[in-house]
């Protein structure tokens, strides 16, 4: 931080400065003593033993001040020298320093993030009421790092990975793609939407009468595309992709449980389970950061309803600021 611009202050009390100041009192002590020698005036005191007396010899006095003259100014020098060595840089006194021709450190521009988030009605806050998670998450990570983070919210009700290819390729979204370092991808739950009641009724099980395998290949590859493009449109520059999994790709909670009972939703969890392991697998292999809803919210012992909106498919508040502090827990952005 800058200092202010203040003067330099003399501060000789300071104990930072008192090897300087023995410094300039020896130099000075020194200097009197020989420029006012009071048994020989204008003399050097010769002591030579001879016979048990002493002589004294004079020496001429202009002789005397070339050599104590710049003796005695040299002295000075090297103590003022030696004051601005030890006690201005150890100061920080940017005055100082700049009195003496150094240099100060260029001001470091604040770290500034654009965060833009990509999905379905989840990202988007649909039926929550609150702030979605991707603002929660911007607020979240500016505390956490000093930066500057601003947010773009592009998550749309309704989407699936079709839909999300699609949009990525507007001119519009590239744009933002471009102007964006760090990037929250929601999205996968909708692909799943013509198969709702064969799922829940038990119709559609894998490796029997597996109704979604289309689907799970269509969300690998239409995923994988989304997070080439945005690699694509990046060049290089330090992105963050963080994709979400999700806690259930259907209803849950209480509204499910009565909808189509405790059988119904442990199906469409097992479905859900599917689907984020082919969310999982694809941010691996495209180099995006993976992050797990579904232990925080199905965690053991949590009523899941607590988080959740009244119509038990989308986050509530609590649900909402669960999911931003899950992705701030994850890690914090490439800087480089």
């Amino acid at each position: 931080m800058r200092s202010g611009g203040r003067r330099a202050s003399l501060d000789w009390r300071h104990p930072d400065r008192l090897p300087s100041l023995l410094s300039v009192a020896f130099s000075v002590g020194f200097c009197a003593a020989a420029l006012n020698q009071t048994h020989c005036p204008s003399t050097i005191l010769i002591h030579a033993r001879r016979h048990g007396t002493h002589r004294c010899r004079r020496i001429n006095g202009m002789r005397l001040r070339r050599i104590v003259g710049p003796l005695a100014a040299s002295l000075l020098v090297a103590s003022l020298l030696a004051w601005t060595l030890v006690a201005a840089p150890s100061r920080g006194d940017v005055a100082t320093a700049r009195w003496f021709g150094a240099r100060t450190a260029p001001a470091v521009a604040p770290a500034r993030h654009v965060v833009l988030a990509l999905g379905d009605s989840v990202p988007s806050g649909y039926a929550c009421d609150c702030s979605p998670f991707p603002e929660t998450y911007g607020s979240l990570l500016g505390t956490r790092t000093s930066a500057h983070v601003v947010v773009d919210n592009r998550a749309v009700g309704g989407l699936d990975t079709a839909g999300l290819v699609a949009q990525t390729r507007t001119a519009d979204m590239e744009d933002a793609v471009r102007r964006s370092d760090v990037f929250l991808v929601t999205i996968g739950a909708n692909d799943f939407g013509d198969h709702h009641r064969e799922v829940v009724e038990g119709q559609c099980r894998k490796g029997v009468t597996d109704c979604v395998s289309d689907e799970l290949s269509a969300l690998r590859s239409h995923l994988a595309t989304v997070l080439a493009t945005i690699r694509s449109l990046r060049h290089s520059q330090p992105t963050t992709v963080l994709t979400t999994g999700y806690w259930n790709v259907f209803e849950d909670g209480e509204v499910a449980r009565r909808a189509f009972g405790e059988d119904g939703l442990q199906a469409s969890l097992q479905l859900t389970r599917r689907a984020n392991e082919v969310i999982s697998s694809v941010s691996a292999a495209a180099g995006a950061r993976y992050v797990d809803l579904y232990r925080p919210f199905e965690h053991s012992g949590r009523d899941v309803t607590s988080l959740m909106a009244a119509d038990g498919d989308h986050p509530d508040g609590a649900g909402h600021d669960l999911i931003a502090r899950t992705l701030l827990a994850a890690g914090l952005p490439r800087m480089t």
